[in-house]
């Protein structure tokens, strides 16, 4: 309450932040007829001058109203465009390492040419890293006639680019590139052998498009190079496929069984405490089975007592008792899967081996200390124990790794089979990573799965989390359409502040509350209705699902109500320009996943404005408010018109795994018929705070990730300052001097006690330990230690 009394007098902390900005927003502007003035000879002059005047001892900050109001003016004899007061803004807030949080079609690409040109004039190269390839070279060629005119050179960074190419981009004032182009290329120079084959030049300042989507939903994935192991263990993928295949028939069988017991009590009425139990049984082992889900979708106070129960044997720790029936644990929160001794069991009886690690320590101990062992029989029971234990840690990892494969990773949401391989699709932008594998064993798992060729397992030979990467730019900043909703993330991980910078044109776009069904087959029924209610009035809409095999399923319940219709998903990227460019027209309907959520604009055909503008429905809730808020953003651009719904059920993954009794309270005192529909502002608040809890939950993987990194980070640093100080030069005689000086220095400060007298110091022990480190043995008088 005393917070909303403060702001209201005193304004929020953003308010203050484009109040502060203004007076420079006046300046620039009172510069521009000054700068319309000059001639193009005396305009390209201006860099010179700026340069040399940095040099005088001005700062970047004295320079830049006339900085930008020189770009400002070189966009407009170049390129026809004159950046807005508000794109001013988000310059300046770029310019000082901040996020400036611009709407979808507020011009974040001409935003960047202020602040880059500026810090470019230190001579030291700047960075726009960007999401893909594509917007790279676009943004680099369209943005490049600006600073070709002012005198600035511009370079791109590619997939498939050799070193030369690579190094002259990095020569450039201005260098344009992908997250992982110049993450990979900061990892491969620390591999070389000669500082002449490094591409890259430092770490200056770095302007990231789509800050949200690499800083955050990217920072779980680090980079990683990779080679191929000496001795590859991928034939046993094979060998316990079967053996997994098995387990999963078992489970389904005492899954179904449940399910009819269940069934035959709830016809009788009994809701009784076994009822739950075997419902919890069922949601433990198969969470997603369509039976389970219809029951809990058409009474919302099961879910509610099979929650409860969860929760209080999870607290008494008899989880493991209700367990026994199950062969492995589905954690749809943490998106686990683990065996229980019951599936233990079941492997074991295979003859594959054993799927217990023994205890190597214990063993061990049992065969050195028997009398009645001679030593040659106890090296080769020891050699056997060894050769078990790898087999066994083998086998338990490569059954983990399929048992993941199978009830974790589904084809056409997580991965597509293209040409024979696996190619990984991304969860957030909804596109294919060629080249991009996962690891420690999980991706041959799903090779085997598949029944595609199982590639050989491969070795991290050098990594880095983005996180650590992009904290290495002396300045850093960012810019994206929704970076509001992680902005403690934003301040707590990179010191980056998120600053909102206003529309230019006000957005009318009307934002209808979500309508929830029961079911998911009710709510795409809904979702089909309402498409061709649309498309009979010649709207433009615009339909996004969380996954492949979802806009398929959409694409074939359009198919026979006869609505034409685009599909745009990983499988059809191909066409994604083709159908982004068509997608504002009139009677056209887009099935889109998230891939149609950056970088794409959706211009809106004739008449389609008097229609009311393109309307976005979305069919499910994403885990992050931010991918909704992108999808959303595709229309009322620019002060155009349009409209967004999101259509759900309580079938949905986010609220079945996520979503709080509230929702459920609600949807039970409301009550719900077949088919129809609930809108209500609590249902909204409770989806909300369902994503925030998402949201919690992988900030805290994020967070731990980049605490295992740092210390990671650290060995890095040293490791790879040494490596450049050797090929620059200092030589490896004169660094291994100074690192002997100090291991003596340290062995003689541990044996030799200054305060004794020398009789009493350890010399034996100092000469036996310089024996082992450095391979001779030094005859030591007390007189030689000063």
């Amino acid at each position: 309450m005393l917070g909303k009394i403060i702001k209201g007098i005193f304004g929020s902390k953003n308010d203050r932040e484009l109040k502060r900005i203004a007076p420079l927003i006046y300046r620039i502007n009172e510069l521009e007829p000054t700068f319309q003035k000059l001639t193009d000879a005396e305009l390209k002059a201006k860099t010179a001058e700026f340069k040399e005047r940095l040099e005088r001892g001005e700062s970047l900050d004295e320079l830049l109203p006339e900085a930008f109001a020189a770009v400002r003016e070189a966009s407009v004899r170049v390129l026809g465009m004159r950046h807005f007061d508000v794109q001013l803004m988000g310059g300046v807030v770029l310019h000082e390492g901040k996020i400036a949080e611009m709407k979808t079609g507020e011009g974040k690409t001409l935003a960047a040419t202020l602040p880059l040109y500026l810090n470019a004039l230190t001579g030291k190269g700047v960075h726009l890293v960007t999401v893909n390839d594509y917007l790279a070279s676009r943004d680099a060629q369209w943005m490049g006639g600006i600073y070709n005119f002012l005198g600035m050179s511009v370079g791109v960074i590619v997939h498939g680019m050799s070193d030369n190419e690579r190094r002259k981009a990095y020569g450039c004032d201005i260098t344009y590139g992908t997250n992982n182009e110049f993450g990979f290329d900061y990892l491969r120079d620390n591999m070389k052998y000669s500082v002449e084959d490094f591409v890259q030049r430092g770490f200056y300042y770095a302007i990231v498009d789509e800050v949200d989507s690499i800083l955050i939903d990217e920072a779980r994935t680090p980079l990683i190079i990779s080679g191929p192991v000496e001795q590859s263990e991928n034939k046993i993928y094979m060998e316990v496929k079967p053996l997994v295949i098995n387990l999963k028939k078992r489970q389904a069988s005492v899954i179904r069984s449940l399910l009819k017991e269940i069934r035959y009590r709830l016809q009788k009425g009994e809701e009784d405490e076994t009822t739950i139990e075997m419902l919890l049984q069922v949601k433990r082992g198969d969470p997603k089975n369509p039976v389970f889900l219809d029951i809990i979708s058409h009474n919302q106070g099961l879910k509610k007592q099979i929650d409860r129960l969860e929760a209080l044997l999870s607290s008494q720790k008899l989880l493991p008792e209700l367990d026994k029936i199950l062969y492995c644990v589905i954690d749809e929160r943490t998106n686990s899967v683990e065996l229980t001794d019951q599936g233990i069991k079941l492997l074991s009886s295979s003859g594959l081996g054993e799927f217990i690690l023994p205890d190597i320590d214990a063993e061990g101990r049992s065969i050195q200390e028997n009398p009645d062992l001679s030593e040659g029989e106890k090296a080769k029971l020891l050699s056997e124990l060894e050769e078990r234990y790898v087999r066994s840690s083998e086998l338990l990892h490569a059954t983990q790794q399929l048992i993941r494969a199978y009830w974790l990773f589904e084809k056409d949401v997580h991965y597509v089979v293209k040409e024979g391989q696996i190619v990984i699709v991304d969860e957030f932008t909804g596109r294919m990573m060629p080249g991009r594998r996962w690891s420690d064993g999980l991706h041959q798992a799903v090779e085997a799965k598949e029944g595609v060729k199982v590639a050989e397992e491969n070795q991290t030979l050098a990594t880095i989390t983005f996180q650590n990467f992009f904290r290495m730019y002396e300045k850093l900043s960012g810019m994206t359409g929704t970076a509001d909703t992680e902005a403690a993330e934003f301040a707590e991980i990179y010191k980056l502040d998120v600053v909102v910078i206003p529309t230019n044109k006000k957005m009318i776009r009307v934002d209808y509350p979500d309508v929830i069904y029961k079911t998911e087959r009710e709510k795409f029924q809904a979702v089909v209705q309402e498409i061709k209610e649309l498309y009979d009035k010649g709207q433009p809409v615009l339909v996004g699902t969380v996954s492949i095999e979802k806009s398929e399923m959409l694409s074939k319940m359009l198919k026979r109500a006869g609505i034409p219709h685009s599909v745009l998903n990983a499988k059809h990227h191909e066409r994604e320009a083709e159908i982004i460019a068509k997608a504002g027209q009139a009677k056209t309907v887009t099935i889109s996943t998230n891939m149609a959520g950056r970088g794409t604009d959706i211009v809106l055909g004739e008449g389609v404005r008097e229609l009311g503008g393109l309307h976005v429905l979305g069919t499910e809730r994403h885990e992050s408010r931010r991918i909704d808020n992108q999808l959303r953003g595709r229309s009322g651009r620019q002060g155009d018109p349009g409209s967004s719904r999101f259509y759900l059920s309580l079938e949905d993954d986010l609220l079945r795994i996520f979503g709080s009794e509230k929702i459920s309270s609600v949807m039970e005192r409301l009550g719900m018929e077949e088919g129809e529909p609930i809108e209500h502002g609590l249902i909204s608040k409770g989806i909300e705070n369902a994503q925030k809890k998402v949201e919690a939950h992988n900030f805290d993987i994020r967070k731990h990730l980049l605490e295992y990194d740092d210390v990671m980070n650290k060995h890095r640093e040293i490791i790879y300052s040494l490596r450049k100080e050797i090929l620059t030069g200092n030589g490896v005689g004169q660094i291994v001097e100074g690192m002997m000086e100090e291991k003596i220095d340290a062995l003689v400060e541990r044996w030799i006690d200054p305060k004794a007298h020398p009789e009493e110091w350890d010399i034996a022990g100092l000469a036996e330990n310089l024996a082992r480190i450095f391979g001779f043995r030094p005859k030591i008088l007390p007189q030689d230690i000063g």
